[in-house]
């Protein structure tokens, strides 16, 4: 194995980076692709009954 020294390393780094951040972009714009291809919008309409869930923000867990 060779062994990477000073600026080279940094370089090397620098581009893995780079490219570890564009495949997380590319992913990440499939996986809203997806979703949104499946999403509807929820309309209501007055007088409709809705269910409306509400979570105390006290306690222990908060």
């Amino acid at each position: 194995e060779s062994v990477v020294l000073g600026p080279e390393i940094v370089q090397e780094t620098t581009d893995k980076i780079k490219m570890i951040q564009e495949k997380m972009r590319t992913s990440q714009s499939r996986q809203k692709s997806y979703h949104d291809m499946r999403r509807k919008d929820i309309e209501f309409q007055e007088g409709d009954h809705v269910f409306l869930r509400v979570i105390s923000t006290t306690g222990v867990g908060r």
